[in-house]
């Protein structure tokens, strides 16, 4: 089954956030809880975990903003 990788919502005022860099390479093995993603927020970079183990379909390009909810990629 796949699963859906959502931009989060970090902080209480966070409304968007900009894809910093993907830690796992398009169609590499994510593994859930290790970090998938960087993103930055107006306050800092955090790395974001993987919400399950599997194959990185990336759909969502680095150095673009996204709003909260947005679908990155898929693990399938």
């Amino acid at each position: 089954m796949a699963v859906e990788v959502l931009l989060p919502k970090l902080g209480f005022s966070m409304n968007e956030g900009v894809l910093a860099e993907w830690l796992v390479a398009d169609g590499g093995q994510a593994v859930e809880g290790a970090p998938l993603y960087a993103l930055e927020s107006e306050k800092s970079t955090q790395e974001v975990e993987s919400p399950a183990s599997g194959t990185l379909k990336i759909v969502a390009q680095v150095g673009e903003t996204y709003e909260v909810g947005t679908v990155l990629a898929v693990i399938e």
